[in-house]
């Protein structure tokens, strides 16, 4: 499980316009990585939607947003599109984004188990070291509170 003060994994997942992206390639801003389990489900849709709200605050403050999941690229855009959704979402297909950062975990609903993406937010400093780690995500007030910390990292 990745802590803070540790490097961030350097994997690789699918961009849209771009075809393919890795951690290395944010390097020199702040990134606010952020994990979520489903495209087009009511919190993964807030989240994102909190997340699109600042995002002009994000970039203000120098920081990258990227939404990160297993949908594919085609599920990316029909649900940015639905949601005028303008953070970047990166797909992870194979899930090796998920493994290296621990957010594919084994969930628990109604007694039903199976595996599943962690909502988790990884906030990573401009060297690309991870300097904050929100795990088992509520949405309500998050993309507030990474904002800040993200603001801090600049103090």
């Amino acid at each position: 499980m990745i802590q803070p003060g540790e490097h961030a994994p350097d994997v690789a997942f699918a961009l849209g316009d771009v075809g393919s992206g890795k951690i290395s390639d944010y390097l020199g801003r702040p990134l606010v990585l952020f994990f979520y389990p489903k495209d087009d489900t009511s919190g993964c849709t807030r989240e994102a939607l909190d997340f699109t709200a600042l995002a002009g605050d994000f970039a203000a403050a120098g920081v990258q947003l990227l939404g990160v999941s297993r949908d594919s690229l085609e599920s990316h855009r029909k649900f940015a599109a639905k949601h005028a959704l303008t953070v970047t979402l990166a797909s992870d297909e194979d899930g090796a984004v998920c493994e290296a950062f621990g957010v594919w975990v084994e969930k628990n609903l109604y007694g039903r188990k199976y595996m599943g993406i962690e909502r988790a937010t990884f906030l990573i400093d401009a060297d690309g070291k991870v300097a904050q780690v929100w795990r088992k995500v509520k949405v309500a007030g998050h993309a507030e509170a990474v904002l800040a910390a993200a603001k801090a990292l600049g103090d």
